[in-house]
């Protein structure tokens, strides 16, 4: 989800630039800086961020600059009245002579510099050739986070692929043959009765059956298939995919939890040991993927 973008653009007397830049983020939290007096283009600028991009804390920014201004000087009737007035009362007042007109004309307020107004169309204008400028950022930086996700693409497989070798190798562990769970529930039985003929051979069958049921770890081998196989499905798709990978990793690492749990042989402990530490790596990549 990282990435960033630059559209420049010019319209009459304006030249501008806008920014767009993304990190990482659960939901999509978007920040815009705009101009004084440019605050009207949000709703539009958010609307366009928010059909091109799905996930990620986005700031998008405007750089404005006029080359001309165009200036008119008003005076305000009003006010040099007022002015005149207290002028001619401080005079009846002090007996001194009448005041200049420059002097009344440099009071605040009389004579107003303001920015001359642009038409309704005018300002029309400018706006939509902002908004097709902050189109371009966005695509822009839209294909930026996509060559990220390519390379991310080719890591996620990776561990995948690797994912799934540590699950056939748990699979096949000689612990899990019907060989090895025999001898080993009769090295446990031999401990516990330790030649003791008080224990009834049948509670011992059903205790041992019980054991030997806990300690299967065919259920979660057989989730964590199928937790690949969604994830295999979820990188072919077009569409946003980084939550649904989010609880995916979740999911994966809960099986590789139980069965490391559930282990009662070294070499499947030491399996389970590596699932989670690829699903650890796993679950860092995909908070990267929208």
């Amino acid at each position: 989800m990282t990435g960033f973008a630059r559209a420049d653009g010019v319209h009459g007397d304006t030249s501008w630039h806008w920014e767009a830049r993304s990190v990482n983020g659960r939901t999509l939290d978007l920040r815009l800086r705009l101009p004084t007096g440019f605050e009207r283009l949000e709703i539009k600028a958010r609307g366009l961020a928010q059909e091109k991009i799905a996930r990620g804390n986005c700031t998008i920014s405007l750089w404005m600059k006029r080359e001309t201004r165009r200036l008119e000087i008003r005076l305000n009737e009003t006010a040099l009245r007022q002015a005149k007035a207290v002028a001619e009362r401080a005079r009846d007042l002090s007996g001194l002579k009448h005041a200049r007109l420059d002097t009344l004309l440099g009071m605040r307020g009389v004579v107003e510099t303001i920015e001359g107004e642009e038409s309704e169309e005018a300002q029309a204008a400018l706006d939509h050739a902002l908004i097709v400028s902050l189109a371009g950022a966005l695509d822009a930086l839209v294909r930026a986070r996509m060559g990220e996700g390519e390379r991310l693409q080719a890591v996620i497989e990776r561990q995948l692929a690797a994912i799934a070798r540590l699950i056939e190798s748990a699979a096949g562990a000689s612990a899990r043959q019907p060989e090895a769970i025999a001898i080993r529930l009769g090295e446990q039985i031999a401990r516990l009765t330790d030649g003791s003929s008080t224990l009834d051979p049948e509670r011992l069958h059903q205790e041992a059956l019980l054991l030997a049921a806990k300690a299967d770890i065919q259920e979660e081998l057989d989730r964590l298939r199928a937790h690949v196989a969604a994830a295999t499905e979820l990188i072919a798709s077009s569409q946003p995919a980084g939550r649904k990978f989010e609880f995916l990793a979740q999911e994966f690492n809960r099986e590789a939890n139980t069965i490391c749990s559930k282990a009662a042989d070294i070499e499947i402990a030491r399996t389970g040991l590596e699932l989670k530490t690829v699903i650890d790596q796993l679950r860092e990549q995909v908070q990267n993927v929208e």
